[in-house]
C-alpha cells in the first residue's frame, strides 16, 4: 500500500462516479424504458431484466465474473483492478442511484440520442484514465491479444452486433429497436472519439517553399510554436525545396495561411485536419493500458 498514490486513486474514484452516473442514466432512465438493444454486456443485463427480472447493475458484475476469470491473464493486473472498480462503481450507482430519478418516457430516438451521448461521454471518460467497465471490453482485449491481426474496432462492432440482434430477437422483436440499436452504438462511438480524441485536434501542414527558414521563425513569432524544416526536391524540376512541418489549432491555420502567402506567393501549402497532437507544447501522452 506503500506505494499508491492515493491523489490519483481519489481522482479514479471521482472519475469513476461522475462517469458511472452518466452511464447509469443512459442506460438505465433513457434506454430502459424505450424498448431498444443495447450492445455491450449492458445489453445483455437488459435482456436479462426484460426476461427474468435481474436488475441491471447486478446482472453487469454477474455477467463479468466468469469473463473476468477468463480474461485475466490477457489484461494484465493494473488494468484489470482499475476496470474492476470502475465496473462496481457503475454497477452500483445503475441499480441504487439512477431508480431515484424520472425515467424518461417520451420518443424512442430521443431516448436513444440521449443515451448515446452520455454513455459515449461516461465511457470515454472512464477509458481515458486507463480503465475500461469490463464485460465486452475484457473480450475485445483479450481476443485482441490472442489474435493481433485482427482490428479492435472490428472486433467490437461484431460483438456489438451479436448482442443487438439478440436482445432484438429474444426480447424487443421489431425492426424499429433493432435500427435503434445500431443508431445508438453509432453515436456512442461518435461520442467517445470526440471526448477522447476531438479535443485537441487542429491543423497539420506541409508548406513547400524556397524560403523554409523564415516561414518558420514567422509561425514561431505569431503562434509560439515551433515548427520542422524537412528537405524536399521537386520531381520534375529537381530543385532543391523546404518543407515546413506545422501543428496549430483551427483559428491560428487561418492567419499562418495568409502569412505564407505573404512570405512566399509561390508555397505550395497543404492543410490536413489533425485529430490529436501529443508531444511538447501540445496534450502530454497518457500512460499505456
Amino acid at each position: 500500500m506503500k506505494n499508491v498514490d492515493w491523489k490519483e486513486f481519489g481522482l479514479d474514484v471521482l472519475v469513476d462516479i461522475v462517469a458511472g452516473m452518466l452511464i447509469a442514466v443512459g442506460v438505465y432512465n433513457f434506454a430502459l424504458n424505450a424498448n431498444f438493444p443495447v450492445a455491450g454486456f449492458s445489453g445483455i443485463a437488459i435482456i436479462l431484466y426484460h426476461l427474468l427480472g435481474l436488475p441491471v447493475g447486478i446482472g453487469t458484475i454477474v455477467l463479468n465474473i466468469p469473463v473476468a476469470i477468463f480474461c485475466y491473464k490477457f489484461l494484465g493486473r493494473t488494468f484489470f483492478l482499475k476496470s474492476v472498480k470502475s465496473m462496481v462503481i457503475s454497477s452500483v450507482l445503475m441499480d441504487y442511484v439512477a431508480p431515484l430519478l424520472p425515467v424518461y418516457d417520451g420518443s424512442r430516438f430521443l431516448a436513444a440520442l440521449c443515451m448515446g451521448v452520455l454513455c459515449g461521454i461516461g465511457y470515454a471518460m472512464i477509458f481515458m484514465r486507463g480503465s475500461s467497465t469490463g464485460g465486452q471490453d475484457f473480450i475485445s482485449v483479450s481476443i485482441k491479444k490472442v489474435k493481433p491481426h485482427i482490428t479492435l474496432g472490428i472486433i467490437t462492432f461484431v460483438l456489438d452486433m451479436v448482442t443487438i440482434v439478440l436482445g432484438t430477437v429474444l426480447v424487443f422483436g421489431d425492426v424499429d429497436g433493432l435500427i435503434y440499436g445500431i443508431i445508438v452504438t453509432y453515436l456512442m462511438a461518435i461520442v467517445m472519439d470526440r471526448i477522447m480524441y476531438g479535443i485537441d485536434e487542429g491543423k497539420l501542414t506541409l508548406i513547400v517553399t524556397e524560403r523554409g527558414e523564415e516561414v518558420a521563425e514567422r509561425i514561431d513569432e505569431y503562434s509560439g510554436r515551433g515548427s520542422t524544416i524537412l528537405k524536399g526536391m521537386g520531381s520534375y524540376s529537381k530543385a532543391k525545396k523546404d518543407v515546413v512541418m506545422c501543428a496549430c489549432n483551427n483559428k491560428q491555420m487561418y492567419t499562418i495561411k495568409k502569412m505564407v502567402h505573404k512570405i512566399d506567393p509561390k508555397a505550395f501549402t497543404i492543410i490536413m485536419e489533425s485529430n490529436e497532437v501529443v508531444g511538447e507544447g501540445f496534450k502530454e501522452e497518457i500512460s499505456e493500458l
